[in-house]
């Protein structure tokens, strides 16, 4: 049994949780960082270095820290061929997906969390909230015109292409005032939204925040 560090609603923990739950792999999740704490236990430490979640540990003492090269790990050895594409062209436009979305859409993902969670109302900042949706319209633009033709990412069945944008795509769709209108991005989440492993451990897991 894997075992996964890291509290249940962190932004990148439910991406790694994501891809457990789809492949079906027995785990055990461990409450660590935020109020949990440890991200500087020593212990801790020694597996990640950074201090940072999620870090998946395997029963043979083998570690990996940061989402994305544990979902690219995760789907390769238990998914070949299907979450994880088997030709090599197929394996790079997943990764440039997978690499695209944490890069572009993180930033609206944190501005959110800090003006919708960790601050009161009269303190949020509406110069940075317009900022952070205009940033991510413009990411959401360029989506938008790549799912026109195609029902996932990478084309027509979901891959771990879909994992870090669609993750972090739930909290642009639950964002309390509107957002720009985009039907193909729209329809690719809903799509995602169906799926149990996404309802479990991306949407529950931001719904019932610890």
């Amino acid at each position: 049994m894997i075992k996964i560090w890291g509290r249940r609603d962190g932004s990148n923990v439910v991406k790694a949780m994501w891809a457990v739950g789809e492949l079906g792999i027995e785990y055990d999740r461990i409450d660590w960082g935020g109020k949990f704490g440890g991200n500087d236990d020593p212990e801790y430490r020694a597996k990640n270095p950074n201090g940072r979640l999620p870090t998946l540990e395997e029963e043979d003492g083998f570690i990996l820290y940061e989402s994305g090269p544990i979902v690219r790990y995760l789907c390769a050895k238990h998914s070949m061929g299907n979450l994880c594409p088997d030709t090599l062209k197929g394996r790079a436009e997943a990764d440039k997906w997978m690499d695209w979305s944490s890069l572009n859409l993180a930033n609206f993902n944190g501005v959110f969390l800090d003006q919708f969670f960790r601050l009161s109302k009269d303190q949020r900042d509406p110069v940075k909230v317009d900022a952070a949706i205009e940033a991510a319209t413009k990411m959401y633009d360029i989506l938008e015109s790549h799912l026109a033709d195609r029902p996932y990412l990478c084309g027509d069945k979901f891959t771990m292409a879909d994992i870090p944008a669609g993750s972090l795509t739930y909290r642009w769709m639950t964002w309390p005032d509107s957002i720009p209108s985009h039907p193909n991005v729209k329809a690719w989440y809903d799509r995602l939204a169906a799926r149990p492993a996404y309802q479990k451990h991306v949407a529950q897991a931001n719904n019932k925040r610890e």
